[in-house]
């Protein structure tokens, strides 16, 4: 007998504690790397190449994730990454030496590929079924969880220096946020979005099918999310350097930079469903992404610390709506698309900042963040290429998935 299907809120709910648990697991192990470093004795190009075990796992991860989204199905397997990523983080503590520590921390990246790929094809058949716009809210709240574990890491720091404890203490509540997603999560989400798509979909997720060549339209949204994400990689890991080193802004004032472009980031995330209901998907992100780059080339162009300021918030603003609408749209084309479109965003954010690097390094940081105003435009220009969901205007209000998803 089918499960039954909860109520938008109840669901809504319970697929926001997938992300808090995602953005939340991420920041607590990442908050603790000065006590790893000294743990485990590495130096910089040590805990460098820890750092990018995660992404190289995540990069990885696509050809296990397709095929455990095939078998598992999103729920389970949202599930069980969840309660992964507790296990990981107690691993971690545990590590006795260097090459374990990289063993974990990249088995970290495949279960957070795994995660995240559950986590979205949840949100999306949610959106479906309901007929709701909530996304956007939902990748707001995985920032939401990086912010609860700093305050978690802050507070264990105050009572004691133990990683132990403190990894010990943030696998407990990820144990909790598992359980209160358990009770709420729509019954094999992925195959219930793959047969709401329309019927000309040119991939869909059939029983025993292992992988279809992807299509033009998959790969034109892979291509918006790998230069999406490039973009809000780069602007975390730059825009302070940028004020310092270019513009000279006082040290007090520099690390606002990265304030400015993530809490524009998760305002516009917490107003983007709206946007998305009036405007539709693929207006959203057309005039997001045209925003970002056009503001941030203003910014570079004009030079100072006020424009930067200007620039960057534009970017926060125009950018946070692009990987919601991007990954709703992949779910619709089923769940290689969707897995394979998560790959590339993690590409995207590991491959971002260094490539940022190496043009700064070979020119300026202002030439750098000129190519970071290009990536947003080359979204805008892919998003023209993308079939968006339905806009309101031409919506069909009695199209629903009930159905589809009671016959799973």
């Amino acid at each position: 007998m089918p499960s039954p299907v909860p109520t938008f809120r109840r669901g809504q709910l319970a697929t926001a504690a997938l992300f808090c648990a995602l953005g939340f697991q991420y920041a607590t192990w990442a908050a603790r790397i000065p006590a790893l470093k000294e743990e485990l004795g590495l130096n910089a190009a040590g805990v460098g190449v820890l750092l990018m075990a995660a992404g190289v796992g995540s990069c990885v991860s696509f050809p296990l994730v397709a095929l455990l989204m095939r078998r598992l199905g999103s729920r389970r397997l949202a599930l069980a990454s969840t309660v992964g990523l507790a296990v990981v983080l107690v691993a971690l503590a545990a590590a006795p030496n260097y090459p374990v520590a990289l063993l974990v921390v990249c088995v970290d990246g495949v279960v957070v590929g795994c995660l995240n790929t559950a986590m979205n094809a949840q949100g999306a058949a949610l959106e479906a079924h309901h007929e709701r716009h909530t996304m956007a809210k939902l990748h707001a709240v995985f920032s939401g969880g990086s912010f609860l574990a700093g305050l978690l890491a802050s507070g264990v720091r105050l009572a004691t220096p133990s990683v132990t404890t403190h990894f010990a203490v943030a696998a407990l509540l990820l144990l909790l946020l598992a359980a209160a997603a358990a009770t709420g999560l729509l019954p094999d989400a992925e195959r219930a979005v793959a047969a709401e798509a329309d019927d000309d979909t040119p991939v869909k997720p059939a029983a025993g099918r292992r992988w279809a060549l992807p299509t033009a339209l998959v790969w034109w949204m892979c291509c918006a999310m790998v230069f999406g994400t490039i973009v809000e990689g780069a602007m975390n890991d730059w825009s302070t350097l940028y004020l310092e080193g270019v513009v000279n802004a006082s040290a007090q004032v520099a690390p606002l930079g990265i304030a400015v472009v993530s809490g524009m980031m998760v305002l516009a995330r917490l107003c983007a469903d709206s946007w998305r209901e009036r405007w539709g998907d693929g207006r959203v992100v057309l005039a997001g992404s045209t925003l970002a780059g056009l503001g941030l080339a203003l910014a570079l162009a004009t030079g100072g610390v006020a424009p930067a300021f200007v620039g960057f918030a534009c970017v926060g603003l125009g950018i946070a709506a692009v990987t919601p609408c991007v990954y709703v749209a992949a779910a619709r084309q089923g769940g290689n698309a969707l897995t394979l479109v998560a790959a590339m965003g993690t590409t995207g954010l590991l491959a971002g900042p260094p490539l940022i690097g190496f043009v700064a390094s070979a020119s300026s940081l202002r030439w750098g963040l000129a190519c970071v105003s290009a990536a947003a435009l080359v979204v805008a220009v892919c998003s023209t290429r993308i079939r968006w969901q339905q806009e309101p205007d031409r919506a069909d209000p009695n199209r629903v998935v009930e159905e589809s998803i009671k016959s799973v």
